[in-house]
């Protein structure tokens, strides 16, 4: 099998993992928040802006954590923590501060056992990495026998394809068309 193949195969596994259930809590905190924060550091942080974009293109307001113009988080304001081991501090620390001041958390992750999942009201776990070396003796990389792409690829790809079928959903739900979405696209 080409390592394409063979990410194209772990890509589909993982993401049919997904609960069904996960996801229709993450589209009803979508819907109700009255703003978004969204918050992940290096290639999570770019996934998640990216579909921060596109909340943008669906009408709600959404702010990304640590630009200078993003405004003071409000009580009942939703933040959106993309982390996959859940261990990035900024992202900690952050889903930490939105707790204290009021904010509802979605943290998606790989560990339904990391720090951001507790402080999160609802939880979606992509389940990209088997048990960790603490729990098994092995790597992924051990138990599989075979190179995986490196240092969280598919947690990044993984939850990309998973927004974008939020995307989809709400697309339906606010039953906004792409038309309507293109008249919100960037135009400088």
């Amino acid at each position: 099998m080409s390592y394409y193949s063979f990410i194209l195969k772990k890509i589909d596994e993982i993401t049919h993992r997904i609960s069904p259930e996960e996801f229709n809590n993450f589209i009803e905190f979508v819907l109700k928040a009255p703003r978004l924060y969204i918050i992940g550091a290096g290639r999570s942080g770019l996934v998640a802006r990216a579909f921060g974009m596109r909340l943008v293109h669906l009408k709600k307001k959404v702010f990304i954590v640590g630009e200078t113009i993003t405004p003071a988080m409000r009580r009942a304001d939703g933040l959106i923590a993309v982390s996959g081991s859940g261990k990035t501090t900024w992202v900690v620390e952050t889903a930490k501060a939105a707790r204290s001041l009021g904010g509802k958390i979605a943290g998606i992750t790989w560990d339904r056992n990391s720090e951001p999942a507790g402080l999160s009201d609802i939880i979606v776990q992509v389940p990209s990495e088997a048990l960790p070396r603490e729990v098994t003796g092995y790597t992924t990389r051990e138990l599989m026998g075979i190179p995986l792409p490196p240092m969280g690829s598919l947690f990044e790809i993984s939850t990309l394809i998973f927004f974008e079928a939020c995307v989809l959903e709400l697309m339906t739900r606010l039953g906004i068309q792409e038309e309507e979405m293109k008249k919100i696209h960037a135009n400088l």
